[in-house]
């Protein structure tokens, strides 16, 4: 994953409020997607995505009451930064365990606008 990819899953609204959900007490997407009116597809997509980038994890899986197994979700990350230094973009990204994890790209990478002299 580069910077920009990392800082387009942080600016993600309904991905930004499912790690703020999840901070402290797990939650299931059925939860997350009532509580914070995502719809559920949706849900189950940052989730995914989320999983993906190593920024929540499955904490269990519990029996509901109708004998199905649904997961339980909870944010790893602690905190997130998207910095603009000389030319770069850089993303870090804190976790609850210590780890940190830096992503950066160059100038090249965001892109310049063509044709466009100042």
């Amino acid at each position: 994953m580069d910077a920009i990819e990392a800082s387009k899953i942080i600016a993600d609204e309904y991905a930004a409020k499912i790690l703020a959900a999840t901070y402290t007490i797990p939650k299931s997407a059925i939860r997350l997607s009532y509580d914070l009116g995502i719809p559920i597809a949706a849900c189950y997509r940052r989730i995914r995505m989320l999983e993906k980038a190593n920024l929540i994890r499955c904490e269990e899986r519990i029996l509901t009451q109708k004998g199905k197994r649904m997961s339980v979700y909870v944010s790893v990350l602690k905190n997130a930064f998207i910095f603009l230094e000389n030319g770069k973009l850089r993303v870090r990204f804190e976790m609850k365990s210590g780890c940190v994890d830096d992503y950066e790209s160059s100038t090249e990478a965001i892109g310049s606008p063509t044709g466009a002299e100042i």
